[in-house]
């Protein structure tokens, strides 16, 4: 028999793949693969916020679902597993159970946030690969979304796996705090020198070129072609450009999984807070891409914000002891965020005086 958080996954993953698939276009006549125009990206990155709120108030409400809570026991079963700073009422169930959902919605609307801020950059360097690969801009959409959906799986692994290892050796916590601060520090004074990407030494492009049969030709609208001289099957230049964009990904959740680690332990709540923000990300890529530039400080604020939440992990006990609740968290990275973005905006860079 299924456990309730299964059930309560497999109904989350067959929801967002729903909505992604009418976010592609499956349901319809109309050419999945298209340039996206504005008003279709402020559309579905409308469609995406709205939803991760709205799950927020879910939480809020009937978080229980998650893990099928519906007794005393089982509830300080969970909160001793997950979440041991939630005091409980012993004898009042109902009033513990709401305070054991309003700490998860917190929870989970704080990593989304961190989530949301950490994998900003993704879109630089999403854009620095479909320039290297010569990706044609019509594609951009089909190949995100596909993309997307492969880095789910992967950080689907990485956060379970991970947290297991939590679970079983707490102190993993602490190294996670120790590579978030070097992480903040290395990303504070880390010099601006545009990146490069070459697609024929890109280790991907590497291990595809030697297990799998590549089409040669350019991109087409297809991930696999079977040559009619010999029925055989070649991936085609699309599909790599998908492998490439999720292990990508990947490399990037690597800050930023555990950063949310230290906002929560429950995996569940780390895996939806990823799902939500960087499925929202996804869908603001197409005018996002052209005004983070306008950010200039936001990468300092990336850096504080990994600094801080590094420093969280290391003296967490001490900070609990100290009545540090997690909604401060919450305050601390509200505010990180919104004091670089309105820096942003309020000291404009200055150009280089003409000689």
């Amino acid at each position: 028999m299924l456990s309730s958080e299964t059930v309560f996954f497999l109904a989350f993953a067959t929801f967002v793949l729903f909505i992604m698939a009418l976010d592609l276009g499956a349901f319809s006549r109309k050419n999945q693969s298209h340039v996206v125009e504005f008003k279709e990206a402020a559309i579905w990155s409308a469609i995406w916020v709205a939803l991760s709120v709205a799950f927020y108030f879910f939480l809020k409400n009937f978080g229980y679902l998650v893990h099928g809570i519906e007794n005393f026991a089982h509830l300080q079963e969970v909160r001793n597993q997950y979440a041991e700073h939630v005091e409980l009422i012993p004898g009042n169930f109902a009033a513990s159970l709401a305070r054991f959902q309003n700490n998860m919605s917190l929870e989970y609307i704080t990593g989304y946030l961190v989530e949301y801020s950490l994998s900003a950059d993704n879109i630089f360097v999403f854009i620095l690969i479909f320039n290297s690969f010569g990706l044609q801009q019509r594609y951009y959409k089909k190949v995100l979304v596909w993309g997307i959906l492969g880095a789910i799986v992967l950080r689907f692994i990485f956060i379970f796996v991970g947290s297991a290892l939590i679970q079983r050796f707490e102190w993993i916590l602490y190294l996670f705090g120790a590579f978030l601060m070097y992480t903040g520090f290395q990303l504070f004074f880390q010099k601006g020198e545009d990146e490069k990407i070459e697609p024929a030494k890109h280790p991907v492009v590497r291990f595809a070129s030697k297990y799998l049969n590549i089409y040669r030709r350019n991109v087409t609208d297809n991930f696999f072609v079977r040559r009619k001289t010999d029925n055989k099957l070649f991936v085609t230049p699309l599909f790599i450009i998908v492998i490439v964009v999720s292990f990508t990904d990947l490399v990037f959740a690597v800050d930023s999984i555990p950063a949310i680690f230290s906002i929560t332990k429950d995996p569940y709540i780390v895996f939806f807070s990823n799902v939500f923000a960087i499925m929202g990300l996804r869908s603001m890529f197409f005018f996002l891409s052209s005004i983070m530039g306008k950010f200039r400080f936001l990468k300092v604020g990336l850096a504080v914000l990994l600094t801080f939440i590094g420093t969280k992990m290391l003296t967490e006990h001490w900070l609990a002891e100290y009545g540090f609740k997690p909604v401060y968290s919450l305050y601390i990275i509200v505010g990180i965020l919104g004091i670089s973005v309105l820096a942003s905006l309020l000291i404009p860079e200055k150009k280089e005086e003409m000689q």
